[in-house]
C-alpha cells in the first residue's frame, strides 16, 4: 500500500498535514530525520505511516507513560498490534511481550527510555526485525534541552545494536543548540531537519501584569467565551481556583496527578464533552488529549521555560480559530521563580541524605542491584525519613540526572492477570485443589485469551460474580498467584520508581559538578529567556516566541497586547524624531538595558519611548545583544 492509501485505511485522513509528507518520506528513503512539528502538528502519524508501509516492527522510545498506553489502544483500535514496556511491569510480563515482538506479529513496541538499560531488553532487540526507530520527546537526550533524561542517552548504544536502521527524532519544541546536539547525540551521519514554523497565527498571546491575579483572571474568562485551561503549579492550588471559579458562576473543576484514576477519568471527560467549561490543573494534565476548541489556554504561574509555556499554550486553538494565551505575571512572580531555581540544586549534602533515605525506604542493601520497579509515595517517604517536599523532589531529580533512579509520573495500570499453566496442568490442579476449582472457572469464563496473554480484569465485577467482598477476592487472585497458576498483577496508580544501577554508598555519589553547573547554567538562561517574555513590552509576542526557536518573523501577529497597545498610542512625528535622536545619543556604542533607557529619558512619556523603541527595532535600528541590552546598530 501507499502511504497515502495507509492513511486513508487506517486513519480515515484523505491528506496529510503540512510536512507529515516530507517526513515520512525523508524516513522512508532510510534518512535519519529529526522532526520539529509544535504541539498538535501529528507527529505520532509521522511514525506510524512509514512503519505500516515497511516490513518489521517499529520501536518507540517515550518518556510518558500514559501517553505511550494511549496510543497502544488508539492503534488496537484500528486492528494495529502495538505493546509497550514501561516501569512497573512484572520480568514475566516483559519477557512475555518481548517474545511476542519477536515470534508474533507485533508492529509497534513502546518503550520507556529507563528499560534501554535492561540485559533483557537488549538481548531480545538483537532478535527482533525492526525496521523503523521512533524517539518521541527527543529533547530528553540534550543536556542543553529543558528536560533531558540521562536515560536517552543509551539510544546511542542500542543504534550500535541495529545499525542500519533509521532514526526518526520527534519533538515539538527544540532551540537551535538543543537541535544540533539531538543528532550529534543520535549519531545523524548528516544534518536532516524538518522544522514545521512555529507561528500561531490564531493565537493572541498575552500578558498581563496584575497584583490581584484573581480578579484579572474573572475578568479575562468573563470576556472570552468557550472551554479553557488554567495552570497552576500545585495540586492545592487546583482546587482553590476552582472553587473561585465555580464560586463567581464560571463552570469549572481541578484536575491533578494525585487524584484516583475513576475520578481523572470522569473530570477529563466532562472537560472533553464541554459539560465543565474550564479545567484548572497542573501541567500534569492536556498532554496527548485530542480536544481542538480549547479558546483560552490561562497561565496563573510562570513556567520555568519558553519550551513549556509555548506547549501549554498551544494547546490552545487547534481548530485554527481565534484563541488566547494568556499569562498572568507580576514581579513578585519573578522573585519566586528565582527562589525555585536555587532550591531546585540543593546541596550535594542533601542530595546524599535523601537517596539514603530512598535505599532504606525500599531496604535495599548496598552493592544490591534491583531488577524491578517500586511504587512511589513521595508525601509517606519524606514523612518516615522528616524530609521536605521542597528539597527531596528536586534532589530525586538531580538523581535521576546522575543515573542513579528514574521517576515517572503517575500513571493508571489496571489489575491483570495470565494463566502460567497449560491446560493440562490446570485441570490436574483443579482435581487435586478442589476448593479453588469453581474460582478459577469463573476466570476463565469471565477472561478469554488468559492463557496467551496478559488480560485486563476487573475485582469488582469477579466479586459481583462471586456474590463476596473484593478484598476476599484479591486475596484468593494472590493464593493462585503464589501456587503459580496465575501472574496475577493488581491495579497501581502512583509513581514508579526505578533503581536504574545497583545501590551505591550515598557518600560516594559522583555528581559530576561540571555537569550540574552546566544544568544550572542552562536552566538559569531558560528562565530569564522567560522572564524577558514575560516582561516585554516592545516586541510583538509573537516574534518573540519564535525568535527563540531561531525563526524570525517581518511581521507582527497585530493581536497580541503589545501589538494591540502600539496601534492605541498616538506619537506626532516632531515627538518620533526627538525620541528617535535621544535614544540614538542613549545606545550608541554604549548598550543598555530597557528599563534604564526609560528611567533616563525622564522628559518623555514611557509609553511613547517604548513605542518609539518598538518602531526601531522592528526598522533595524536598534538590537538585542546577547545580554538582551538594547544597542544602535551602525
Amino acid at each position: 500500500m501507499s502511504i497515502h492509501e495507509i492513511l486513508k485505511q487506517y486513519w480515515g485522513y484523505e491528506e496529510f498535514r503540512p510536512l507529515q509528507q516530507e517526513i515520512i518520506e525523508s524516513v522512508l528513503s532510510g534518512k535519519d530525520t529529526l522532526a520539529l512539528l509544535p504541539t498538535g502538528g501529528g507527529k505520532s502519524i509521522c511514525f506510524q505511516v512509514p512503519a505500516m508501509a515497511k516490513d518489521g516492527l517499529c520501536i518507540v522510545v517515550s518518556p510518558l507513560i500514559a501517553l505511550m498506553k494511549d496510543q497502544v489502544e488508539n492503534l488496537k483500535k484500528r486492528d494495529i498490534k502495538a505493546v509497550a514496556i514501561y516501569s512497573g511491569m512484572s520480568y514475566r510480563e516483559i519477557n512475555y511481550t518481548l517474545d511476542n515482538c519477536i515470534h508474533g506479529d507485533i508492529k509497534f513496541l513502546y518503550l520507556s527510555p529507563e528499560r534501554l538499560k535492561s540485559d533483557l531488553v537488549r538481548e531480545r532487540i538483537i532478535q527482533m526485525n525492526i525496521c523503523l526507530l521512533a524517539i518521541d520527546e527527543a529533547h530528553c537526550i540534550s543536556q542543553w534541552g529543558y528536560d533531558f533524561r540521562p536515560e536517552y542517552l543509551q539510544i546511542a548504544e542500542i543504534r550500535e545494536i541495529i545499525k542500519g536502521i533509521p532514526v526518526l527524532a520527534l519533538t515539538a519544541t527544540a532551540p537551535p543548540e538543543v537541535v544540533k546536539d539531538i543528532q550529534a547525540q543520535l549519531k545523524f551521519p548528516q544534518p536532516n531537519v524538518y522544522v514545521k514554523s512555529f507561528t500561531r497565527k490564531n493565537i493572541a498571546y498575552v500578558v498581563n501584569n496584575s497584583e490581584d491575579k484573581n480578579q484579572r483572571m474573572l475578568h479575562i474568562l468573563s470576556k472570552v467565551n468557550g472551554s479553557g485551561l488554567v495552570y497552576v503549579r500545585n495540586r492545592r492550588k487546583t482546587q482553590e481556583i476552582a472553587y473561585l471559579l465555580t464560586k463567581n458562576r464560571i463552570s469549572a473543576d481541578y484536575y491533578h496527578a494525585g487524584l484516583p484514576h475513576e475520578v481523572r477519568n470522569k473530570k477529563q471527560e466532562d472537560w472533553i464533552k464541554n459539560k465543565t467549561r474550564i479545567m484548572v490543573c497542573t501541567n500534569a494534565f492536556g498532554m496527548g488529549i485530542d480536544k481542538p476548541d480549547v479558546r483560552i489556554v490561562v497561565h496563573y504561574e510562570m513556567p520555568e521555560s519558553l519550551e513549556s509555556y509555548y506547549q501549554e499554550a498551544g494547546r490552545a486553538g487547534r481548530d485554527e480559530k481565534k484563541s488566547f494565551a494568556v499569562l498572568l505575571f507580576n514581579y513578585a512572580d519573578e522573585l519566586e521563580a528565582l527562589k525555585r531555581l536555587e532550591a531546585s540544586f540543593p546541596p550535594e549534602k542533601e542530595i546524599r541524605r535523601v537517596y539514603q533515605a530512598l535505599c532504606n525506604y525500599y531496604q535495599i542493601p548496598i552493592g544490591v542491584s534491583v531488577d524491578r520497579s517500586f511504587d512511589f509515595d513521595i508525601i509517606d517517604f519524606v514523612k518516615k525519613f522528616n524530609l521536605e517536599t521542597t528539597v527531596a523532589y528536586p534532589a530525586l531529580r538531580i538523581l535521576e540526572q546522575t543515573d542513579l533512579v528514574s521517576l515517572t509520573e503517575s500513571f493508571y495500570e489496571p489489575s491483570k492477570i495470565k494463566f502460567m499453566m497449560g491446560q493440562g496442568l490446570l485441570y490436574k490442579f483443579q482435581v487435586e485443589h478442589p476448593h479453588q476449582d469453581a474460582f478459577i472457572k469463573l476466570l476463565l469464563r469471565s477472561y478469554g485469551g488468559v492463557f496467551d496473554q496478559y488480560i485486563t480484569i476487573s475485582e469488582k465485577l469477579l466479586a459481583q460474580r462471586e456474590k463476596q467482598d473484593e478484598k476476599t477476592l484479591r486475596k484468593q487472585l494472590i493464593q493462585l498467584h503464589q501456587l503459580g497458576v496465575v501472574d496475577y498483577q493488581p491495579q497501581k496508580d502512583q509513581p514508579q520508581l526505578t533503581f536504574l544501577n545497583h545501590r551505591v554508598d550515598a557518600e560516594t555519589i559522583d555528581f559530576r559538578k561540571s555537569l550540574l553547573q552546566k544544568r544550572k547554567q542552562t536552566a538559569t538562561i531558560k528562565l530569564h529567556a522567560m522572564l524577558d517574555y514575560a516582561k516585554n513590552s516592545v516586541m510583538c509576542r509573537s516574534k518573540k516566541i519564535v525568535s527563540y526557536f531561531d525563526e524570525f518573523s517581518s511581521e507582527d501577529c497585530g493581536v497580541c497586547d503589545v501589538c494591540l497597545l502600539r496601534k492605541k498610542i498616538e506619537l506626532s512625528n516632531e515627538e518620533f524624531i526627538q525620541l528617535m535622536n535621544a535614544i540614538e545619543e542613549a545606545t550608541f556604542g554604549k548598550p543598555v538595558l530597557l528599563d534604564a533607557l526609560v528611567k533616563h529619558l525622564t522628559n518623555f512619556h514611557q509609553e511613547k519611548i517604548l513605542e518609539t523603541v518598538r518602531y526601531l527595532l522592528d526598522n533595524d535600528k536598534l538590537r538585542y545583544n546577547s545580554t538582551q541590552q538594547l544597542e544602535w546598530k551602525k
